[in-house]
């Protein structure tokens, strides 16, 4: 245990020694403490270490003091007076020992006392807290920034713990809402699950010309589920809207709203008319029955900090190109499901509006794709996991009877090379490749068992 104290410090002298001094190590060989370093990385002791000297430096703080929180090795702050980074909204008692300069003798019989199970708290919460504000400029800048809105805007400030809890306060925006139970993230924590019900939004990009079109079979399908409460129609098509008496009649209501721009965007606008926690985004060609939308939704409410749906993607990286690159087929993996058919909470609308850069949002714009994409990239940013794949009694159908918009779109070309430059585009924004893969999809109970129909509550999903 000692050892995991000393030699990170000792080490972290050293290094400073041979940099200002440009001191070589072979010079420095007859002191045994600095062979010591020779044959020791120092970035791997920091790793390896539990506990983390952070002594005072010759400036206000210490560098030692980020390199160790991004090691996952808990600082030991020896800095009597130093006010800790950011120390006004972070709780620094849950990912530091604040030690006295004064005691340091002390500090080996104080870093033993504390359990297993705190350790593990206090290393987690310094991968947390480096992650979310420290592992890049522009994230300290935007940290100091919010800061600064918190204290300017008192009354609509973030809490304590929407900084010091996952996701913390970058991805907590005050302006959606001030209580805690209308964010994803805090269902489990404060012991409340989502409101019961869900809105559909379907998107539609062709006019209505026949009443047997796909979108209007999919409207009926889930107006017929027992938790839609309302459906909304997000009309991007150039003609004009269709005569009320076009739509199907429904037990709750349909909305037709016209798309803003008539852009790809539009579809994940945070329209005042979504009033449930869940929305249900579909494309105007998706496929589902009531059975499967029911099912989606019994899914999502247990993980709706997550998009829960049917197609799914993958992304991998081509060695080759040095780049990302975007798949459709079907392998034992996925890391997006695509929105075109794909539950989740409706604050990443407000988060896909608000907190994404104009630059994204006009690239989906202007190629008229890969608003999917970014949604997945978005909420795994935001989450750090993967989005859910459900079973389903149809296989999701990306063409369309007929001539359409998106007909044309998805057996252009050029489509996938679009998609694999949206990758890199977003990836090269977020800073690193947001998405997780998957072998996970989640099945009705008595899914395909050798019992009797009668006692399967999704029976309608394995007929096909």
């Amino acid at each position: 245990m000692s050892g995991e104290l000393i030699i990170p410090v000792c080490f972290s002298v050293f290094k400073n020694l041979f940099e200002v001094n440009k001191v070589k190590p072979a010079a420095l060989v007859n002191s045994d403490s600095l062979c010591l370093f020779c044959r020791y990385d120092y970035k791997e002791m920091l790793h390896n270490s539990t506990f983390c000297l952070v002594p005072r430096g010759r400036r206000l703080g210490s560098f030692r003091f980020l390199e160790a929180l991004q090691a996952a090795c808990v600082p030991v702050m020896l800095s009597n007076g130093w006010e800790l980074p950011f120390s006004e909204i972070i709780d620094w008692n849950t990912a530091a020992v604040i030690g006295d300069e004064r005691l340091l003798l002390q500090i080996p019989t104080t870093v033993r006392s504390i359990h297993q199970d705190k350790i593990l708290s206090l290393r987690q919460q310094t991968q947390f807290l480096w992650e979310a504000y420290f592992s890049s400029v522009e994230k300290i800048v935007l940290t100091t920034l919010e800061i600064i809105q918190d204290r300017v805007l008192e009354h609509g400030s973030r809490s304590s713990l929407m900084w010091n809890s996952h996701p913390g306060g970058l991805f907590a925006l005050p302006q959606y809402s001030g209580y805690l139970g209308d964010f994803p993230f805090y269902y489990a924590t404060l012991g409340i699950k989502p409101y019961p019900k869900f809105t559909a939004v379907i998107h539609a990009v062709s006019p209505l010309v026949s009443q047997s079109q796909p979108i209007l079979k999919l409207l009926v399908a889930v107006a017929k589920s027992q938790y839609c409460a309302q459906i909304i129609v997000l009309w991007n098509c150039d003609k004009p809207l269709p005569a009320k008496h076009r739509w199907p009649a429904t037990s709750v209501p349909v909305i037709v709203i016209e798309g803003e721009n008539k852009v790809m965007s539009s579809r994940f606008l945070p329209y005042e008319s979504i009033v449930t926690d869940a929305v249900l985004s579909l494309d105007e060609d998706t496929v589902l029955s009531t059975t499967e939308v029911d099912f989606a939704f019994t899914v999502w409410q247990s993980f709706p900090e997550r998009i829960v749906g049917y197609p799914a993607r993958s992304h991998f990286w081509d060695s080759n190109k040095e780049r990302w690159g975007y798949t459709s087929k079907w392998t034992n993996d996925y890391s997006m499901v695509l929105t075109g058919a794909a539950m989740f909470h409706r604050y990443y609308h407000f988060l896909y509006t608000h907190y994404l850069p104009s630059s994204l949002k006009n690239m989906v714009d202007q190629l008229a794709n890969c608003e999917d994409i970014l949604m997945n990239f978005l909420v795994s940013a935001v989450t750090k996991l993967p989005p859910i794949k459900i079973t389903q009694k149809k296989q999701y159908k990306e063409t369309m009877m007929g001539q359409s918009s998106r007909a044309s779109r998805w057996a252009d070309p050029d489509h996938f090379a679009q998609r694999q430059t949206c990758m890199n585009k977003f990836a090269s924004w977020f800073g690193a490749m947001p998405l997780v893969h998957s072998q996970m999809r989640l099945d009705p109970v008595l899914f395909k068992d050798q019992v009797s129909i009668l006692r399967k509550k999704y029976r309608d999903i394995e007929r096909l």
